[in-house]
C-alpha cells in the first residue's frame, strides 16, 4: 500500500477571522475541498458542514438532526485555495474566530451502479474519502455504491431530505451491529442500521431503518478508508491516569475526533492549527454548538507517531474507559523516499 507523503494534500485545517462581508474568500487550504465542516471558536453557533455533492450554500448542521438547508450567505463557492463564505454569521460574523477541517475527494461527482441503490459519488480512492448520496427505498439489505476499492474503517449517515433524523456512526472497529450518533453523547448501542453486515470495497449494506432508508428520501453518506501515513480509525482504552495512554497512528496527527462508547461523553474535537503546539488542548465538541474550550480536560500530545492524553478526563481518558476516534495526518511517520525509512519529526 502507497504512503502518502504529503497529508495536507487531501486535509487541512484553516483558521480565519471573520469580517462581516458578503465575499471572504478563506485560502490556505492548499486544495480545492470537496467537504468543509466550520465552526464559530468563540461564539455559542452550530457546526456547518458543506460538500460538493449538495453543492456550495447547503449545509448539515452535525451538532443537530435538522435536514440540508440552503444558506445562500454561508459557503458561496468551493475554489481552487479554499472556499469563498457570505456574511451568515455561522461562517463571517464579524471580527469572530473560525475554523474549517477539509477534505479533498474528486472535486466532481459521477453516477455509482455497483449497489442495489444507485449513487452519486465523489470519490478519492489515493486518500479514502467518498461523499455519497443516495435516494432510499425502504428496503432492508439494500446496498449502496461507495466507490472507495477498499473497504470503508468510518461512515457517517444522514437524511438530507424529508425528515429530521439523527446522524449515524459505522466504526469497523466496534462492528456492524452497533452504532454511535453524532448529534448526541449516548453510549454505543445495538442497532442494525448497516442491516448487521460490514461493508465491502464497492458497497456498504443499510436496513429499513429510518435513519439511513425511508422511502422518499435521500441520504448523504461520508465514507473513510484507512490510508497509511494519513488516516486511522480505530478504538482505544483509558487508563484515568494524566500520563495517559498512547494511541499510535502511524504519523503525527493533525486533527483528532473521538467519543466514549461504554457510556456518554461528546464527541471532541482537536486539531494541530488552534494551538500549534504541544500541550494542545482547544477543543470543540461535534455535538454541541458550545465556544472553543481552553482548559486541561483534554490535553493531548501530538506526536510524530500517534498521540498521547495528558489528563484524566472521562470524556477521553476514563480508566477502563472504551472509545472511538478519527485521526487524519499532519506528517506521516516514514516516507515512502529511501524504502520508507525516513522518519517525520514530533512537534
Amino acid at each position: 500500500m502507497a504512503i502518502i507523503d504529503k497529508p495536507t494534500d487531501y486535509f487541512n485545517t484553516v483558521l480565519w477571522t471573520g469580517n462581516g462581508s458578503s465575499g471572504l474568500a478563506i485560502t490556505g487550504v492548499d486544495f480545492k475541498p470537496d467537504i468543509a465542516w466550520i465552526k464559530e471558536r468563540n461564539q455559542t453557533r452550530g457546526h456547518v458542514l458543506f460538500d460538493v455533492v449538495r453543492g456550495a450554500t447547503y449545509q448539515f448542521n452535525p451538532n443537530s438532526n435538522a435536514t440540508n438547508v440552503a444558506v445562500a450567505e454561508s459557503l458561496k463557492t468551493f475554489d481552487t485555495d479554499g472556499f469563498t463564505v457570505g456574511n451568515a454569521t455561522s461562517v463571517n460574523e464579524n471580527n469572530y474566530l473560525y475554523v474549517s477541517w477539509n477534505w479533498l475527494a474528486s472535486n466532481s461527482s459521477s453516477s455509482n451502479t455497483a449497489g442495489s441503490i444507485n449513487s452519486t459519488v465523489s470519490v478519492n480512492t489515493t486518500s479514502g474519502c467518498s461523499i455519497v448520496s443516495y435516494s432510499a427505498n425502504n428496503t432492508a439489505g439494500a446496498t449502496v455504491g461507495h466507490g472507495l476499492g477498499v473497504i470503508p474503517k468510518m461512515i457517517l449517515v444522514k437524511e438530507s431530505t424529508g425528515s429530521v433524523n439523527d446522524w449515524v456512526v459505522y466504526n469497523a472497529s466496534v462492528g456492524n451491529t452497533k452504532k454511535t450518533i453524532l448529534n448526541e453523547t449516548n453510549a454505543e448501542g445495538i442497532d442494525n442500521f448497516m442491516n448487521d453486515t460490514t461493508p465491502t470495497s464497492t458497497v456498504f449494506s443499510i436496513s429499513d431503518a429510518s435513519v439511513v432508508n425511508r422511502s422518499g428520501s435521500t441520504y448523504m453518506a461520508y465514507c473513510f478508508a484507512e490510508k497509511q501515513g494519513y488516516s486511522k480509525f480505530g478504538t482505544y482504552t483509558g487508563n484515568g491516569n494524566v500520563d495517559g495512554p498512547f494511541v499510535y497512528t502511524g504519523f503525527s496527527p493533525s486533527f483528532i475526533m473521538g467519543k466514549r462508547i461504554d457510556g456518554t461523553g461528546p464527541w471532541w474535537m482537536l486539531d494541530n492549527k488552534r494551538d500549534g503546539y504541544n500541550v494542545t488542548n482547544r477543543y470543540l465538541l461535534a455535538d454541541d454548538s458550545r465556544t472553543e474550550g481552553t482548559d486541561v480536560e483534554y490535553n493531548t500530545d501530538f506526536l510524530s507517531n500517534g498521540w498521547k492524553a495528558r489528563y484524566n478526563n472521562g470524556n477521553f481518558n476514563a480508566s477502563g474507559g472504551s472509545y472511538i476516534y478519527m485521526a487524519f495526518a499532519e506528517n506521516p511517520f516514514v516516507t515512502s523516499t529511501a524504502n520508507g525509512s525516513i522518519p517525520a519529526t514530533a512537534r
